[in-house]
């Protein structure tokens, strides 16, 4: 598999709750291709998976978000499921911390109901987005283009649908965590 990602470290902010499948296959997927990856919570120990309504497994977090550093990071993985975006929405270091990457212009990847929380980091108006069904009022509400589509990259944001999705999500992921938005934004002033 190709080493796209070497080097590159990829936050994955989760609460208990989370689609276990929506974090475990993208983050399979990142670490293939060389990507060190990190459970980052509001919990300190350990984080618990969901299989749509039936417990998971549970995860080791590696740091909790209330000393998460997001200029460690250069992406950050946002797994739906539920219950986890509603409490990271209502969690102020969590949501700093999704904002964090948007204002240094690192690349995002949110499927299913995170996008949630990217509503409420206030980072969804004027983009096309997609999500799982239920969200897309919100999402309109919130200014955001909606549209039913497997997955839709803008600007640097990765959004899809369901875990159906997650092959053409996690293609997506690789290819937009390996550019180098930074640079490209500091090419693009210079031109």
């Amino acid at each position: 598999m190709t080493q796209a990602l070497n080097h590159k470290k990829i936050a994955i902010l989760i609460a208990d709750g989370f689609e276990q499948v929506e974090m475990t296959e993208p983050r399979k997927a990142l670490d293939e291709a060389g990507a060190q990856t990190f459970i980052i919570s509001p919990n300190d120990d350990t984080v618990q998976g969901w299989n749509h309504f039936d417990k998971g497994d549970t995860f080791p977090v590696d740091v909790p978000v209330n000393s998460a550093n997001p200029a460690e990071y250069d992406a950050l993985l946002l797994p739906g499921g539920v219950a986890n975006p509603d409490q990271l929405r209502v969690n102020e270091k969590a949501v700093q911390f999704i904002q964090s990457f948007f204002k240094a212009g690192k690349p995002v990847a949110a499927i299913c109901h995170a996008p949630w929380t990217l509503i409420e980091a206030e980072i969804v108006k004027g983009r096309q987005i997609t999500s799982w069904p239920s969200l897309q009022t919100d999402l309109r509400n919130a200014g955001a283009q909606w549209v039913d589509q497997e997955v839709v990259t803008d600007n640097g944001l990765v959004t899809s649908r369901k875990p159906q999705d997650i092959p053409a999500f996690n293609r997506a992921i690789v290819a937009a965590f390996a550019v180098d938005r930074q640079q490209e934004q500091q090419l693009s002033s210079v031109r």
